[in-house]
């Protein structure tokens, strides 16, 4: 299958991307807001199966030191084809060259990442704006 690939916003759908993440499932994201995310991004990576947006991701960068890796997101249908993979290899090669490059990833998902190089880190902390939840969805430890 043939995928077009971008790392432009020119032409994107805000719509259709805050679409994206609800069908991932990775929250709902408004258009508002990924787009200030994504235009506060150093790299950003999107993915077309013809016309239609099916994946996206993108990393917040420092162009030294710190490279993170975040909103990676396929659709439940493009999921288990390789594709992802595709995408995450995109995202930690336009980072090459930083000190670090850091992501969390959905509980359970490690494994997927820990193919690209990606190892659990001991003293990674966070502040959630909603910790109980953070809590729930097993991204922190505690409360």
């Amino acid at each position: 299958m043939t995928y077009r690939w971008s790392e432009s916003t020119d032409a994107l759908d805000w719509d259709e991307l805050a679409a994206l993440y609800r069908a991932a499932p990775l929250g709902n994201k408004t258009p508002q807001g990924l787009k200030v995310a994504f235009g506060n991004s150093m790299f950003c990576c999107f993915v077309y199966d013809g016309g239609a947006l099916v994946g996206a991701g993108r990393v917040l960068a420092d162009g030294v030191d710190c490279a993170y890796l975040c909103d990676v997101a396929l659709l439940p249908s493009h999921q288990g084809t390789g594709l992802g993979q595709q995408l995450v290899a995109r995202l930690v090669e336009l980072s090459r060259g930083h000190g670090k490059i850091i992501l969390y990833a959905v509980p359970g998902k490690e494994p997927f990442y820990r193919k690209f190089g990606f190892r659990r880190m001991r003293t990674a902390m966070a502040i959630f704006q909603d910790p109980e939840a953070a809590a729930a969805r097993g991204y922190t430890d505690e409360t």
